[in-house]
């Protein structure tokens, strides 16, 4: 298959009347994402939101999530835009970018940033 599409889908599990995120690294054209939503609500989830950290929104990207049965799609603003929508919250990485610099710079490990905010593993 291209870029930006989608051969096969499948669904595996119950999402019947459940609150449904779904997570990505990246929104380009936004095709992906909004098939995915009409599958959950097909398969019966109730409001469905979407994650992730770069929203290009290419093309008609922004056109699909506003036809589309998804609540809510958050980004980040590590890709600058000007398309906006209601259903798009964009996130600011400035703060996180600018602790990592202060912890780097005072000779600290950047590794607590992750458990300051409550990440494991790490």
């Amino acid at each position: 298959p291209r870029a930006n599409d989608i051969s096969h889908m499948e669904l595996i599990g119950d999402v019947s009347g459940a609150t449904v995120i779904i997570v990505d690294d990246m929104i380009d054209t936004a095709g992906t994402l909004c098939k995915a939503a009409q599958v959950l609500r097909d398969a019966g989830a109730g409001d469905i939101y979407a994650c992730a950290s770069h929203g290009l929104f290419s093309g008609e990207a922004v056109e699909r999530i506003e036809a589309s049965v998804l609540s809510k799609v958050v980004v980040l603003d590590t890709v600058h835009t000007e398309k906006t929508s209601e259903k798009i919250v964009t996130l600011s990485v400035a703060p996180l970018v600018a602790s990592a610099i202060r912890h780097a710079g005072e000779g600290r490990s950047v590794n607590q940033l992750f458990a300051m905010a409550g990440v494991s593993g790490h």
